[in-house]
């Protein structure tokens, strides 16, 4: 019998911190799977009956699809060309975005919301909008992640090593999925969640550079990097942080389909 239980103890173990090592692996997911659809369904809740219908006419291109499923499709294409379009870095001490020196040829999230929110709310063919809608999900998603803002010179993190609940990690992949992977055990309980925190203010939605502004100075934040393995106080401290932003990217994403489809 007590091997029985030690054999089964070790099964669970090693489930366990084998899903915290895929959780915590270095990706371009910000936010991961699960966050970024719970954030398009924070959206989907918000918008008009005409933005409902105009995304719903391209979503009709590929039956069966939804807000929520196109959502990490900018991420599953694997495209080099697209690649610089989901993050925007700034050089140490200066958050303040300029265009010449942080989206050089226009290749950052910045402008590749810019854009594609220009043809999303175009008279272009459907097939080219339902792509500019795919890729306008997931990017506000992307710039609402603050090391998808981050520094130039630790890669938005990425360089960063440390060790949570005993497994090596970076903290990039730790704002990606380890904080606000643990607070829901599915897409419909992280969206009612996020439901609750979106803020009143949240129907006003800055420039795409102002948000990347707002993204990079809470990576300026006092104890943002942790001078060791992250530990409870950290978690604690930074996890509202981190679900804040991705209710007020649902919300903000809702207004800019909104105003795409008056």
């Amino acid at each position: 019998m007590s091997g029985t239980f030690f054999g089964l103890r070790r099964a669970v173990l090693h489930v366990f911190f084998g899903s915290l090592l895929v959780m915590l692996s270095p990706s371009l997911w910000a936010w991961g799977g699960q966050g970024h659809q719970a954030l398009a369904q924070v959206a989907w809740q918000r918008l008009t009956p005409q933005a409902r219908a105009g995304v719903g006419k391209l979503l009709a291109l590929e039956p069966g699809q939804t807000l929520s499923s196109i959502a990490s499709w900018a991420d599953t294409i694997r495209d080099p060309l697209t690649a610089p379009w989901h993050y925007v870095n700034f050089p140490r001490g200066d958050c303040h975005y300029k265009p010449e020196r942080d989206c050089p040829d226009g290749n950052c999230v910045v402008r590749a919301i810019e854009q594609q929110e220009a043809i999303l709310a175009g008279t272009g063919p459907d097939e080219e909008r339902l792509r500019a809608l795919k890729f306008v999900v997931h990017f506000v998603g992307d710039i609402h992640q603050p090391l998808h803002a981050g520094y130039r010179d630790d890669r938005g993190g990425n360089t960063v090593q440390l060790r949570f609940l005993l497994r090596n990690s970076n903290l990039h992949a730790l704002w990606d999925s380890g904080l606000v992977g643990q607070q829901a055990p599915d897409v419909p309980a992280l969206t009612q969640m996020l439901d609750a925190l979106v803020p009143p203010s949240a129907q006003a939605v800055p420039a795409a550079g102002e948000i990347a502004e707002e993204s990079c100075r809470i990576v300026g934040t006092p104890g943002f990097y942790p001078p060791g393995d992250i530990d409870e106080a950290y978690a604690k401290q930074f996890t509202p942080t981190a679900m804040g932003r991705l209710a007020l990217a649902g919300a903000r994403l809702a207004a800019i389909l909104n105003r795409s489809f008056p």
